[in-house]
């Protein structure tokens, strides 16, 4: 809380405007000014009917999508690699597995240094995620349906 004074009163008590910085902030979201005033979270402005068929269209759609394009990339790296076994197989291509070992474990080594060093980052984001959906538990609920619906089907 931030107390201010104003020197217009001439009077020997000073007068202080309290003002809550946390209640202004859950007041006063980054998106209203972005966006404008009826811009809000979604729990303030649609129905809990509303809010679940709204999840689960777009989880639906999110679910299908990553089915398909998870087919397409499996086919690919699956298609490639048989590929790879025929010509390796056939003559055309000679592996230098040791080579290539010695690749992985270095690109390993530098995964975990990057990793090491994301690890704040990567805790932000989930934190904000977290509470992400913690205010939007209905329209979340409804996108994980709809998200396993897509990709059932």
């Amino acid at each position: 809380k931030i107390a201010f004074s104003f020197p217009e009163h001439d009077s020997d008590d000073d007068s202080y405007e309290v003002l809550d910085l946390t209640e202004y902030a859950r007041r006063h979201h980054w998106w209203n000014r972005l966006f404008g005033r009826n811009s809000g979270p979604i729990v303030e402005k649609y129905s809990v009917a509303t809010q679940i068929v709204m999840g689960g269209v777009t989880g639906w759609c999110a679910g299908f999508l990553f089915q398909k394009v998870g087919k397409l990339a499996a086919t690919a790296v699956g298609g490639g690699f048989l590929l790879l076994q025929i010509a390796s197989h056939s003559g055309y291509v000679q592996v230098d597995w040791k080579r290539v070992e010695k690749d992985v474990n270095k690109a390993k080594k530098q995964l975990k240094k990057r990793a090491n060093k994301a690890a704040p980052e990567i805790n932000t984001l989930i934190e904000e995620s977290t509470e992400f959906i913690k205010q939007n538990i209905v329209v979340s609920s409804g996108f994980v349906g709809g998200f396993l619906l897509g990709l059932a089907s």
